[in-house]
């Protein structure tokens, strides 16, 4: 795994199920992240549908790469995981 320290950002919401195991994935990995709730976090989510043109969580933001969904293997290529 790349030793540097990556800059992640989960945008989430409480009831989705994909944002959960987005989540527990990174915690699986010892990988820490800064959780953002965009149900509570009305500025936060503007940002992220400003970035990203999309609306919809997960959403990581890994060194400001955007990833919509839980997509594994963008994660582990963004995080040079081997």
């Amino acid at each position: 795994m790349d030793k540097r320290q990556h800059k992640i950002i989960v945008f989430s919401t409480p009831s989705c199920p994909w944002c959960a195991r987005v989540k527990y994935y990174l915690q699986t990995l010892k990988i820490p992240f800064k959780d953002v709730d965009v149900s509570r976090d009305k500025i936060a989510a503007l940002e992220m549908v400003r970035k990203s043109n999309q609306d919809g969580v997960p959403q990581l933001w890994i060194d400001g790469r955007v990833i919509v969904g839980f997509d594994k293997e963008k994660i582990v290529r963004y995080l040079n995981i081997n």
